[in-house]
């Protein structure tokens, strides 16, 4: 049957309707169910062994186009509809955004699915089935608001199967229901992202916003992700979900197992759990209690190949990150747990006495990552300096005891979404210049580099670079109401919004930026400066610079006499979608977290792959980007890791010293809670940010301030010198192939995973 047939059978049976009838919602759905067919045609992925990746995010953002494809058949879909009048980049716009994830986490995980089915090894992911996610961002007064984001609809990716496992919370016993998600490889099978939702869930309860009894669980469950957690029942809340995510997850890896007529003895040898962060810890008591209280295990032996199979991938250096439960709140929550985790805590107190490396601490909080650790058999960082500073650090202690578990796994992303998909152009003249290869074997994106004296191929790419602004203008008028100029500099800083990223920096440079205008220092080019973050609902200093940022964009953009030379936007409710269209529309990608802070990043990687220049931090996988592209096409700043965690150690940053020293860090955080921002936003909002940038100032934004401003500078003025800029440009092309999420899979299979 022809795609042609395969459509037109959906559309007659769907709406009666023909092809060139249907409008792009009604051919949304249609190409939906093709391209669920065409998946079911493909082969399971099978072997020996096989990885569950669990995660309590997935962010995979919209699948029809990745799956189109993967499954080699975007091209002929496109043309199809062209030739019935319809455009299939239209009818993509009608698909609802998966709200399954937040951050980097959770787009790392989607990716590695990705990477998982095209390099052809069995490997599924286990989550949860949010029905809102974390929340819809809204702006109102220049405050995030938060309203529940409903992607659900009767007709989506989503397939309910016949599977149900009991859970029980104590003596509570709910019912879940699992749903899968198809995961199509390049070229390849399929896999399944296993997702699973509580049969009694309740949408109904929740109320204005996102709030809701977090109390009633049978109900709330699977609602939210992140739920608010500033009190007891959001604490709890989340520990339910955790567990309520690896009881199924155990159940269902063991079903597995025993269908296909494995000896859970030899568990590490058919299977290798993959703990993405510590959200899915619980997966390694939970396994030992299975073992020993239904399949008659003796718990030492229960330990022993638990141990074996399940390996721990830390995300984050802040220790504040790293979760801790009190005992008192599992059991209340999981009580069946509570004796395996004290056994598996008086396992470690026998071993180590050290108080630094146990379970359960002196005020009896349970230390999920030290479970991890000690009862895995892997521990990977996910770029080298943040794999360093795990070991010199914070898992210091650790290291020393397991050196060999030790390992880094430097973090990727999947070409097929951040070039194939959102940057056609740019895909086209690539295969142009040197083949098709690179969409398999990433690495080939350097024989791009023997084109960079070429300056048809420089003023190509920089063709595409300005029709993606024009495009992203254009987007971004209709979405915010705020009209761009795509000749300006286009500087995107795009990402979950927290202190140590350091969004409140980058509007301290625009303050500045705007008093330098204002005083008739105008630059030579335009600035457009983007936003896109969420806030935690809890997370009050990240919601005031949220408001903060919002505020400038009103300031700015209504000055007659900086408007012209500057402007600022954040965008709304920012995703996946959102993050398609702005990265290959972006001159200067900001990476600007506290060195020693970010674990890796991945946005980085992103717009290194469409061209964009980095501006940034020695942090995270900035470190490995400086050292492919080399000092001449990036730009650093700040002090370095080591300097910053000698800081920390000796507790001598003060930022009233920095304030006071620096008319122009004086300016611009005086800015906040001067005479023009208090007409325009909250009293309380900018007067809390202003004391907490002089008085704590944890992420240490004063400190790189200045260097960061005239580093900053440098990059808009080298941005004159055009041919200089797009060789700049092609060579970040060309060196990020290290960065292909297939190359970081391939690394996890051969070191930790060893499937066939």
């Amino acid at each position: 049957m022809t795609l042609e047939e395969r459509l037109q059978k959906w559309t007659r049976k769907l709406y009666k309707k023909e092809i060139a009838d249907c409008d792009s919602q009604e051919l949304y759905y249609s190409i939906l169910n093709v391209t669920k067919d065409l998946m079911a045609e493909k082969p399971a992925i099978s072997g020996e062994k096989k990885v569950y990746y669990i995660s309590a995010e997935f962010l995979i953002g919209k699948l029809l186009s990745n799956n189109l494809i993967n499954l080699q058949v975007r091209g002929e879909m496109e043309e199809l509809l062209a030739s019935k009048g319809k455009s299939l980049a239209e009818i993509e716009e009608a698909e609802p955004e998966p709200s399954l994830g937040n951050g980097g986490l959770g787009r790392l995980a989607a990716c590695f699915l990705d990477s998982i089915a095209s390099l052809g090894l069995p490997g599924d992911g286990i989550g949860l089935n949010y029905h809102f996610g974390l929340f819809k961002q809204v702006f109102q007064d220049n405050l995030q608001t938060a309203e529940k984001n409903q992607w659900i609809e009767k007709q989506s990716w989503l397939t309910k199967t016949d599977t149900s496992y009991t859970v029980m919370f104590g003596k509570k016993k709910v019912k879940s229901r699992l749903y899968d998600i198809d995961v199509v490889g390049y070229e390849n099978g399929v896999n399944k992202l296993h997702l699973f939702d509580i049969e009694s869930v309740d949408e109904s309860i929740v109320e204005e916003g996102i709030d809701f009894d977090k109390t009633e669980i049978d109900k709330n469950l699977t609602l939210f992700l992140y739920p608010d957690d500033s009190d007891e029942a959001g604490h709890l809340l989340r520990i339910y979900q955790q567990y309520f995510m690896v009881s199924n997850g155990a159940q269902l890896i063991i079903e597995e197992l025993e269908a296909k007529g494995h000896d859970l003895h030899r568990m590490n040898e058919y299977a290798v759990i993959q703990i993405n962060d510590t959200h899915p810890t619980m997966v390694i008591p939970e396994l030992i209690r299975i073992l020993t209280e239904d399949k008659g295990f003796a718990l030492e032996e229960a330990i022993s190949v638990v141990s074996k199979t399940c390996a721990y991938t830390n995300h984050t250096i802040l220790a504040e990150a790293l979760e801790k439960w009190p005992l008192a709140y599992l059991e209340k929550v999981v009580p069946q747990l509570v004796p395996i985790i004290k056994e598996l805590d008086v396992h470690v107190r026998k071993l180590y006495p050290d108080e630094k490396v146990q379970i359960i601490d002196k005020d009896k909080r349970v230390h999920m990552a030290h479970i991890d650790i000690h009862f895995g058999f892997s521990v990977n960082g996910v770029a080298a300096i943040h794999t360093e500073i795990l070991k010199e650090t914070e898992l210091s202690d650790f290291y020393k005891l397991y050196p060999a578990k030790f390992n880094n796994k430097t973090n990727g992303i999947t070409f097929r979404r951040w070039l194939l998909s959102c940057n056609k152009e740019l895909t086209a003249l690539l295969e142009e210049k040197i083949g098709s290869g690179f969409k398999k074997d990433a690495a080939e994106l350097e024989q791009l580099l023997k084109y960079q004296d070429d300056e048809a191929t420089l003023d190509a790419i920089a063709s595409i670079k300005r029709k993606k602004k024009e495009a992203l203008a254009a987007y971004i008028q209709e979405k915010e109401g705020v009209e761009l100029n795509p000749d300006s500099i286009f500087d995107i800083q795009v990402k979950r919004l927290h202190e140590y990223k350091r969004q409140q920096m980058n509007a301290l440079y625009i303050i500045h930026k705007y008093l330098e205008i204002k005083k008739g220092k105008i630059p030579k080019r335009p600035i457009t400066f983007i936003f896109g973050a969420k806030a935690a609902p809890a997370y009050v200093i990240a919601q005031d610079i949220i408001h903060l940022i919002l505020v400038l964009q009103e300031i700015v953009n209504n000055d007659p006499d900086v408007s012209p030379h500057m402007k600022v936007v954040m965008v709304e409710n920012y995703n996946v979608s959102y993050a398609e269209k702005l990265i290959p529309a972006c001159d200067i990608s900001e990476q600007i977290s506290l060195a020693s802070k970010e674990a890796s990043g991945t946005g980085n990687m992103k717009f290194m792959l469409n061209g964009a220049v980095t501006l940034g931090t020695s942090d995270g996988a900035n470190v490995e980007i400086h050292e492919l592209v080399g000092d001449d096409n990036i730009y650093i700043f700040g002090e370095n890791s080591d300097q910053v965690i000698a800081h920390y150690a000796n507790a001598d940053y003060k930022p009233k010293k920095f304030y006071q020293n620096s008319k122009v860090i004086k300016a611009a955080v005086d800015f906040i809670v001067g005479e023009q921002a208090m007409a325009v936003g909250h009293k309380e909002n900018l007067e809390r940010l202003y004391n907490e940038l002089l008085n704590k100032d944890w992420f240490m934004t004063l400190l790189d301030l200045r260097d960061y401003i005239k580093v900053k500078d440098r990059a808009f003025k080298d941005y004159e010198d055009r041919a200089k800029w797009k060789r700049m440009s092609l060579v970040n092309i060309a060196k990020a192939g290290f960065f292909s999420s297939d190359r970081t899979i391939a690394e996890y299979n051969e070191d930790i995973w060893k499937l066939s």
